[in-house]
């Protein structure tokens, strides 16, 4: 199972997103009319993949963003996600603290127009 998992995840990752984005909006339209069939189950699971491979570019720039400036105290803006920094897991050990989680909103992405819709306008 996890070699199939490595695989799909290596696969996803050779796409390139700017091409799934494209197909956001059409998967979003079929996950959000459900329908008990085959076809909503596999629309559901590829709007999925599409919005993994989003968010792990996300988390990827930010991380990346990151290392290359000074690490962010809690309460500066810093995104909530998911995972704590390691001066955060000695706190957290060391001092009893509610769970917290981030409930993240489904949204659609926003579209960047292309230079030749900017020539039209």
């Amino acid at each position: 199972m996890e070699k199939l998992l490595l695989k799909l995840a290596q696969q996803l990752d050779a796409l390139d997103e700017a091409s799934l984005m494209d197909l956001w909006s059409k998967y979003a339209l079929i996950t959000e009319r459900f329908e008990p069939t085959r076809r909503w189950e596999e629309s559901a699971l590829i709007l999925s993949l599409i919005q993994a491979k989003h968010w792990k570019n996300q988390l990827f720039n930010y991380m990346l963003a990151k290392t290359s400036k000074p690490q962010p105290t809690p309460g500066d803006g810093a995104p909530n996600l998911g995972f704590a920094l390691e001066s955060e897991k000695k706190k957290a050990a060391s001092e009893p603290k509610e769970t917290q989680c981030r409930i993240l909103s489904f949204h659609a992405p926003k579209v960047k127009k292309s230079p030749s819709e900017d020539s039209e306008e």
